[in-house]
């Protein structure tokens, strides 16, 4: 009896309509696809095409195994039930991982296909874990945790949740779930689930590193390196709800380059427009935006406009888009209400090429003919009304079958665009993720986080797993987006401590919807969105001034430095936030540290994230010396010590005394 069979690279399984495929998929990298009564389909997942790679393959019998650098599928055909067992090991024969057993009577399936009404399947992927294993990565959840193991996560995307289904194993492997449905994952202690509501195959992908640092770049070069981010990303980034003149917007700007504080970016966010769809300055509040631009370029200042891909009812665009199918559909019902905010709307579908070209020309009709070339891409999960995700469909398929992709495709109709104009470098500011994301210039910042010492703590392990993730722009609101009254001495310290941390993420930008606020009524006595309270670094208090302009100055002496780790992460695919262990896998330590980073190689991060707190242990990685940036103390590493952290100042060290330009400015 025939179990295997290899055609050209690949090694091909036939059980009882199962055709599984394993395939060499990058350097030490493997492709695992599986499908239930039809072909393999290369399907709409992260991975780039691959390039031609040798690999060795092997059949005896009901035994196969397939080997690619330093990753070998060990495969053995199981007669009695038709099926096939998985067994994933490096080049030394350490066991990575393995799927499930049969487990004798209870005829268990590691690749479980139930048939739904239509053609696809609902699928449970289940493996072994190896005892110890630690998991990083898996995209953006809100939770103060960094080992993942023992975690349940929802494979879906939502306001502060991205889902970017890629982990690094402790024990020297990735693992891509590259399939873009709705799901969820559990990493239990004995046995990891990937669940996939709605799809038509199994698709994963998985490699073999000695280090993080290789297991990440190989993840990189799979799915696709970030641009080189433009100079006008690595510096300060004003913002705030909003800017809603075209007076104000100017004002900010002047009042930053009188007091000579450094502005790269300046926002202008949401509600600039008249209805939601019409993608365009409100004449009433912006009568001369080019005049605007001209003005912000001239200062040296680069404007950035916020964009909503939710289209209302009443916009100029709604009913062409309507009638060309442009739209996200509902999948029943006569009615397509997708969001009720400020009117009923529906979402654009960037999973249609022809939506990408059309919504593409309105933004370059009404915003780059202007000369804006930075965009803020908002709503992007999308943010459905209820999240109820089987009631939607998109181009591409049903969102419970391809939902996740939706931010990844919204970005690429913006870098596609920007980039058919001639643009080189593009970054946008988007709300969310997927796999693949980071190649179409995606800078995701963490959402509608509250204004909490508990939310700033989340969005520490939050920037370190997105980095693990292959996704190396993130950002925070600083000081979070709701909750935030500017007068509350409380708040203030909040601020202070999180622009501290902002000035080392890999965007440095200040946002928020802050208290107290006053109300926009128009000529047509219609009610507009506020515009927030002031939220500039001049905002909060004469005593806290000095430290925000302290800190933007510090963003200005490491530019030369954070525009090194740009070219990493473009170039490599290192990310831009590091946890401890990306650079010190050796010290056993550096895998359970939650609230320190590595910004780059060689400055260590300790936010200091608790309310009234002066100080903080530090734990410094063996392997190094550190110097205290601030007081240019050397310590030993491999041990923690207790820092002291006035407002002022935060605990920063530089490994082997690099970067020693910032000893005494901290």
């Amino acid at each position: 009896m025939q179990y295997f069979e290899k055609s050209g690279n690949d090694l091909i399984f036939r059980g009882n309509g199962e055709t599984l495929m394993i395939s060499p998929w990058g350097e030490n990298s493997l492709r695992v696809r599986s499908c239930m009564l039809s072909d393999i389909e290369n399907g709409i997942g992260a991975l780039l095409e691959r390039e031609p790679s040798e690999c060795e393959i092997v059949i005896d019998g009901h035994h196969a195994s397939i080997q690619n650098g330093k990753l070998r599928a060990e495969l053995t055909a199981k007669r009695w039930d038709y099926g096939v067992h998985i067994s994933f090991k490096n080049s030394d024969g350490k066991l990575l991982l393995q799927e499930i057993t049969s487990g004798g009577a209870m005829h268990r399936r590691a690749r479980q296909f139930k048939p739904l009404q239509g053609g696809s399947f609902r699928l449970k992927a289940s493996f072994i874990p190896e005892a110890g294993e630690k998991i990083y990565g898996m995209g953006q959840y809100q939770q103060e945790i960094m080992d993942l193991k023992g975690c349940s996560l929802e494979l879906a995307q939502r306001n502060t949740q991205a889902s970017v289904p890629f982990y690094i194993s402790s024990i020297g492997y990735g693992f891509l779930w590259n399939n873009p449905a709705i799901g969820e994952v559990h990493f239990g202690t004995n046995e990891t689930w990937w669940v996939a509501e709605q799809t038509k195959q199994l698709d994963y992908w998985i490699t073999a590193g000695d280090t993080p640092a290789k297991i990440e770049r190989a993840y990189a070069t799979a799915t696709g390196k970030t641009p080189m981010m433009p100079e006008h990303g690595l510096g300060f980034w004003q913002c705030k709800l909003r800017y809603y003149n075209q007076e104000q917007v100017l004002n900010i700007a002047r009042e930053y380059k009188k007091r000579n504080i450094p502005l790269d970016v300046l926002v202008i966010d949401f509600y600039h427009w008249f209805r939601c769809g019409d993608w365009k300055f409100d004449a009433e509040y912006f009568p001369d935006p080019k005049a605007m631009v001209q003005e912000l370029h001239d200062m040296g200042i680069e404007p950035m406009v916020s964009f909503w891909p939710v289209v209302d009812e009443r916009s100029e665009n709604y009913h062409e888009m309507k009638q060309l199918g442009l739209l996200v559909k509902n999948i029943a019902g006569i009615v397509d209400v997708q969001k009720t905010f400020n009117g009923s709307n529906v979402f654009m579908d960037p999973t249609n090429p022809r939506t990408r070209e059309y919504v593409w020309n309105k933004v370059k009709e009404n915003y780059a003919s202007l000369g804006i070339r930075a965009f803020w891409l908002d709503e992007a999960e999308p943010s459905f009304q209820t999240y109820d995700f089987e009631q939607y469909r998109y181009h591409a398929g049903t969102v419970a079958e391809i939902g996740n992709i939706y931010p990844r495709e919204y970005a690429r109709l913006f870098y596609e665009g920007l980039r058919s104009s001639g643009q080189e470098d593009v970054i946008s500011l988007i709300r969310c993720a997927w796999a693949g994301s980071q190649r179409y210039g995606a800078l995701v910042w963490s959402g509608d986080i509250h204004s909490t010492y508990e939310d700033f703590r989340r969005q520490i392990c939050a920037g370190i797993h997105m980095g693990l993730s292959g996704i190396p722009w993130w950002t925070t609101d600083i000081g979070g987006f709701s909750g935030g009254n500017i007068e509350d001495p409380a708040f203030r310290e909040l601020l202070v401590r999180w622009f501290q941390f902002g000035t080392f993420c890999p965007v440095m930008r200040l946002h928020g919807d802050r208290k107290p606020f006053a109300p926009i009524v128009n000529k047509a006595g219609e009610s507009r969105e506020h515009t927030g309270a002031d939220n500039e670094v001049w905002s909060y208090g004469d005593e806290n001034y000095p430290i925000l302009v302290k800190f933007i100055k510090i963003r200005e002496l490491i530019r030369d430095y954070t525009r090194s780790l740009m070219a990493a992460a473009h170039e490599k695919g290192d990310p831009v936030i590091r946890a401890l262990f990306y650079e010190f896998p050796a010290d056993k330590a550096c895998w359970d540290v939650t609230d320190q980073y590595m910004f780059g190689p060689d400055i260590l991060v300790a936010p200091i994230c608790h309310r009234g707190a002066m100080s903080r242990a530090v734990y410094l990685p063996e392997g190094a010396r550190w110097t205290h940036a601030g007081t240019g103390e050397i310590f030993e590493g491999g041990k923690s010590y207790e820092i002291d952290a006035p407002i002022d100042t935060l605990p920063i060290f530089l490994r082997d005394g690099k970067q020693d330009y910032l000893i005494g400015r901290i």
